[in-house]
């Protein structure tokens, strides 16, 4: 009886934390004038060095070519534009999403504000509690990876 208590407790804690999270995070994308998607559009683009193939981009965020395509052409028609795209040179099928300049500002921006904001939040704390914290999650983190792995796409038979 105790663990169903807890197990209720634990999935309830944990829905509440991410509902609160994605309603900041959203509040703080709109201070910056991009949604959460965008965002982690503009972050991958970083994470592979300023330049992507869309089709990339989409798996890396689970969704379909044309879902992506939207949200590229969104961050195109901005002014000024934050990404744009080229025909890759290796396949004129394949599309790249090249971030701009200002795609790296507003990147940067939004980085630094979040950490920011963290960083005050974590401060509320002494440190041993952070450390303690931070050991913690990432023993229950590691215990779910280890014993309960994400099935991996089926792959489609010729």
């Amino acid at each position: 009886m105790e663990l169903d208590q807890e197990l209720f407790e634990f999935w309830g804690l944990l829905f509440e934390i991410v509902a609160d999270l994605e309603k900041r995070l959203a509040a703080h994308m709109v201070a910056h004038q991009l949604t959460p998607p965008q965002f982690y559009v503009l972050k991958t683009l970083m994470e592979y060095g300023g330049r992507c193939r869309i089709g990339r981009i989409a798996e890396e965020h689970h969704l379909t070519n044309a879902t992506m395509t939207g949200l590229i052409k969104r961050l195109e028609a901005m002014n000024p534009p934050l990404v744009s795209r080229e025909t890759s040179t290796e396949d004129a099928r394949s599309v790249n999403v090249l971030i701009t300049a200002e795609g790296e500002q507003r990147y940067w921006a939004v980085y630094s504000s979040l950490m920011q904001q963290t960083q005050a939040f974590l401060a509320l704390f002494p440190r041993e509690e952070r450390l303690e914290a931070l050991q913690k999650l990432r023993i229950y983190f590691r215990v779910l990876v280890e014993h309960f792995p994400l099935p991996t796409d089926p792959q489609p038979q010729p």
